[in-house]
């Protein structure tokens, strides 16, 4: 009896390794996984950008550090600078990334066929005007008799 439930065991095991191994390779998880590294990575750039450029130029009109801008209310510092300079970094990341996929939907774009337009399915009764079947041969509304 061991045997046999280790055996049905390691059979549902090797059922569920092979169902894993074809969710993970397949395109959609994978493309996922690369654009998450590449977008972590694509954030440290920005981080540096906003961080060691753009702080120290708007830096320039407060005297200091722009991330070092901070206001004291009741013993509790409340680093404002620091809240400018992440919204800036979010603002930065979310203005690439919608450039990003407008230009991938440009591309997915050219290669698309154009739709053709579907064959109409209903038409007008010529008595009533009322929108009717194609295959109709009685109007239902006036049950006028339609020429095919």
């Amino acid at each position: 009896m061991p045997c046999e439930f280790i055996h049905i065991r390691m059979m549902k095991m090797g059922k569920f390794m092979k169902e894993f191994r074809e969710f993970v390779l397949r395109g959609n998880v994978l493309n996922l996984a690369v654009g998450v590294i590449i977008g972590a990575a694509f954030q440290s750039i920005v981080t540096s950008l906003t961080t060691n450029i753009l702080s120290p130029i708007l830096g320039l009109f407060t005297g200091n550090s722009f991330d070092a801008l901070h206001v004291t209310v009741l013993g509790v510092d409340i680093q404002y600078g620091a809240f400018i300079t992440s919204v800036i970094n979010f603002l930065i990341m979310s203005f690439i990334v919608f450039l990003l996929v407008k230009f991938v939907n440009k591309i997915m774009s050219i290669h698309k066929k154009p739709e053709e337009p579907a064959a109409p399915t209903t038409r007008a009764c010529p008595f009533c005007v009322t929108d009717i079947s194609i295959k109709a041969t009685r109007c239902p509304a006036c049950t006028s008799e339609l020429a095919s």
